[in-house]
């Protein structure tokens, strides 16, 4: 029995490559792009996201980040994937698969966000579609995870459509724009059928 993911010395980073859209890790050279989106999008991202510090759109803070994700991709913690359309290579959104448990558990936590001029236009969806292989084949987990606030009516969309069903909630789960909020929970095991299959 395998519980544990070592990844090789020299494994590539992960390329994900589906329906319009193609996904990697987020590199340092992607900081002009991301920055004007995010700051394009920031009225539409603050209710569904943890409070921005006060540095979190210069090149130093994503220097940080990405170094964050680069550890924790060496070290099987957590898979960041930077969404971008085929064609122009224009930067849409992010999503991770976070807080890898390894051992009996083998489960990640999935978080995911989209540009405010590409919302609503099943970017989101197409996106976790090529993911979720990924995370079940490549990476061998269990069982996918995803918190959301339960007004979020277009990231419970996401999710059903991709197969996770509702769990429960969570009392004041997480701290999103200042506030300790109730989340639901929702999950996808690796073997849940999926309508319309995969």
């Amino acid at each position: 029995m395998v519980f544990l993911r070592m990844p090789l010395a020299n494994e590539p980073e992960p390329q994900l490559r589906g329906g319009g859209l193609h996904m990697r890790p987020p590199a340092l050279a992607d900081y002009s792009q991301w920055a004007e989106l995010r700051a394009q999008s920031r009225d539409f991202l603050t209710p569904w996201e943890p409070e921005w510090a006060a540095d979190e759109l210069t090149r130093t803070a994503f220097r940080r980040r990405v170094r964050y994700y680069q550890r924790d991709l060496r070290e099987d913690g957590g898979y960041a994937f930077f969404l971008f359309r085929d064609g122009d290579g224009r930067l849409l959104g992010g999503l991770t698969l976070g807080n890898v448990r390894r051992g009996v558990t083998q489960a990640a936590s999935l978080g995911y966000w989209v540009g405010a001029p590409h919302a609503r236009q099943g970017h989101m969806t197409r996106a976790v579609g090529l993911l979720v292989p990924f995370a079940f084949r490549t990476l061998r987990l269990h069982r996918l995870e995803a918190a959301c606030l339960p007004h979020n009516v277009a990231s419970i969309r996401v999710l059903e459509r991709s197969g996770f069903q509702r769990e429960g909630t969570a009392r004041r789960y997480l701290r999103i724009n200042g506030v300790w909020q109730d989340h639901d929970i929702f999950a996808r095991l690796e073997d849940d059928p999926v309508a319309g299959g995969e």
